[in-house]
């Protein structure tokens, strides 16, 4: 089974640093190094560092780049050099294809990071629509390997490899020079940590790895990586929203744009904006002794209302979880979610769970 899964540059770094591989996606990759629990509390308090070389990078590039970047996407990009945004991609329905982040590298290239599981749809899909533009859409995933560098301590530790680190702007990208390699540095995140992603070759991202576990900037795997990214209320694409399931639905209205150009889904958006959903992506925490998990169903009054999408332990809040319940479930709300045949009490909690410092 193993010859059939895909390795990141990094496997064997991760297999020798104790990584614990798991399959994701078709990836090989680490589930957890010490303990998902060390790792968090790593993350939360000082500085860790995680495998994402199976994140796939797509080039928008030629004198279209931007208006066709606008049309793919919700959300409402800017000519700016270095400037990023997050967005999601959505299909004539407006369900949700995919959730991205996209940066201005000039006003006819653009970089765009898109989820490993939906990379190769993605750019199926971008070169689709692409057809009437003046645009090329290059996938250049093979070409970057990438690491995740997440915490309170991170910007000063790497101060040492690049010292103008700390004055990227949040949600830009910019390219530097570390181990004689050249990288791109981003300072975005899901863990609700500051930090940067830096994407270069396999050799240099390999020594940057090897630099960080002399730096006091823990091994951190998949485990962490879910439970810090939940408690921060942050989707996981393909469980937390799909294209069965709109921005709105999804709790993040605020990436559609409605009064820019004409996007790919807006209609259905702006029918539904004025409509209202009757499901939206909310917020739960046990409060009863109990571990919900993925796909367990909630209820209020003996009736079924909803199901998780997401769900696991934290350290500080316990049992939480989420998952689509009704609209007008109000805050505070007490509901039962069932885990193996049996009825837990939990309550409505307005996310995120872990208040961003950032």
């Amino acid at each position: 089974m193993e010859q059939n899964l895909q390795k990141t540059s990094l496997y064997e770094a991760c297999v020798k640093a104790g990584g614990k591989m798991v399959d994701f996606h078709g990836w090989l990759l680490p589930v957890q190094f010490e303990s998902i629990i060390a790792e968090h509390n790593a993350v939360r308090s000082s500085a860790g560092m995680f495998d994402v070389s199976h994140m796939g990078q797509i080039i928008f590039k030629g004198p279209d780049a931007y208006k066709f970047l606008q049309y793919v996407a919700t959300n409402n990009f800017k000519v700016e050099t270095g400037r990023g945004a997050y967005s999601h991609i959505v299909n004539e329905n407006g369900g949700v294809i995919d959730d991205i982040i996209a940066f201005c590298i000039n006003e006819q290239e653009f970089f765009v990071v898109v989820n490993s599981a939906t990379c190769q749809k993605d750019y199926a899909w971008f070169k689709e629509k692409a057809k009437n533009f003046k645009v090329e859409v290059s996938n250049v995933s093979a070409k970057y390997s990438m690491l995740a560098l997440q915490g309170p301590k991170v910007l000063d530790i790497l101060g040492e490899l690049d010292k103008d680190i700390k004055n990227l702007k949040r949600f830009y990208i910019k390219k530097a020079t570390m181990f004689g390699g050249e990288v791109l540095i981003t300072r975005t995140g899901y863990t609700g940590e500051d930090g940067v992603e830096i994407m270069g070759s396999a050799d240099t991202i390999n020594k940057l790895f090897a630099w960080g576990l002399t730096h006091n900037i823990k091994p951190c795997g998949l485990g962490a990586r879910d439970l810090l990214r939940l408690e921060s209320g942050y989707l996981l694409s393909g469980n937390d929203m799909d294209e069965t399931k709109t921005p709105y639905e999804a709790s993040c209205g605020w990436v559609v744009k409605l009064n820019k150009e004409d996007f790919i889904g807006k209609a259905a958006l702006a029918k539904q904006k004025e409509t209202g959903v009757s499901q939206v992506w909310s917020g739960f925490i046990l409060t009863q002794p109990g571990i919900a998990r993925e796909g367990c169903k909630i209820y209020q009054n003996d009736k079924e209302i909803g199901y998780l999408t997401s769900a696991t332990f934290s350290p500080v809040y316990k049992a939480i979880c989420a998952g689509y319940a009704p609209s007008n479930l109000a805050e505070g709300s007490e509901v039962e979610i069932e885990v193996r045949g049996r009825k837990i009490k939990a309550k409505k909690i307005k996310m995120p769970f872990y208040q961003d410092k950032i």
